[in-house]
């Protein structure tokens, strides 16, 4: 029932996080826990059962709706799908197109006949038709301009909240992040590496990746921006397929191992996300938090 945000560099896998989460990727180790059930093929929630559960709503509309379709075929088909009775269909239809803010004249149109935002509206009323728990947000506003990605932001947010849907919404803009999610998950080359309280995250990070990342983000007030540190990372991302040994991030981490010697266990052992603790994935992230408490 909560807003969770996930960020990362491009590549780092939110998106193929995402589609394992809604059955459409096959995990290659580990298994997908739903409700306290494993939904693991084979089991008694398989990927396609799963997605009575959770449904996915993609970056591009005009790519994941079928332009042949009406907006009635698309969202009849998941209603059948889901083994709703022909007799209450239409209803349903009806419901949905107001709880996406579209008229009724939607239903016989053309996704090309739409706006970014309306195609948008569509493929989210697509995934609502199933009554699903989890949405899957996967970049859905990345595409879209300035005013209408507020609107569907927003539009995700009161239906979450409305239906008590949990979304997992994945995106570049810190900013949208920070402004829509109760907490947020930072990804680095197929790990969660930090998971906060969005406040507490974006105030005091204590993981180095998560501080170099918000502090590239733009501050409004010019002067502020001006004095406020600007944290670059050295070198590139790291090939997935073959990552450094230890913690993930140690070949680029401004205070590992490169400019603290001593700090030898960031190359050999790998730290695990203490969620009791600082929540971060970091051998350090204690002494960061303590620093930071003591500098405020």
């Amino acid at each position: 029932g909560e807003f969770l945000g996930l960020v990362g560099e491009s590549g780092c896998g939110k998106s193929t996080l995402g589609r394992l989460l809604v059955g459409l990727d096959k995990a290659d180790e580990g298994e997908v826990i739903f409700n306290q059930v494993s939904a693991s093929a084979g089991n008694n929630r398989s990927p396609r059962q799963m997605r009575k559960f959770s449904q996915m709503v993609f970056q591009d509309p005009r790519s994941s709706l079928n332009r042949r379709m009406s907006v009635a075929e698309h969202l009849e088909e998941a209603l059948v799908n889901a083994g709703v009775e022909r007799s209450g269909r239409h209803k349903r239809l009806l419901e949905l197109l107001d709880q996406v803010g579209l008229p009724v004249s939607a239903l016989t149109r053309l996704p090309h006949e739409f706006s970014g935002g309306q195609a948008q509206r569509i493929a989210i009323a697509r995934a609502l038709a199933v009554r699903p728990s989890l949405i899957v947000a996967d970049e859905a506003v990345s595409s879209l301009d300035v005013s209408v990605k507020g609107q569907i932001v927003n539009l995700l947010r009161d239906l979450q909240q409305e239906l008590g849907l949990t979304v997992l919404f994945i995106s570049h803009d810190l900013g949208v992040v920070r402004n829509v999610s109760d907490r947020v998950a930072v990804m680095y080359l197929g790990r969660i590496i930090e998971l906060r309280k969005t406040d507490e995250l974006f105030v005091s990070p204590h993981h180095p990746y998560t501080q170099a990342l918000i502090s590239a983000v733009p501050v409004p007030d010019p002067v502020v921006e001006r004095r406020r540190e600007r944290i670059t990372l050295q070198g590139d991302v790291p090939n997935p397929s073959d990552p450094p040994s230890g913690c993930r991030f140690h070949p680029r981490c401004p205070v590992g191992p490169l400019k603290n010697p001593d700090r030898h266990i960031c190359r050999e052992e790998s730290p695990e996300l203490d969620l009791d603790g600082s929540a971060a994935a970091c051998h350090f992230a204690s002494d960061f938090a303590a620093e930071q408490a003591h500098g405020s």
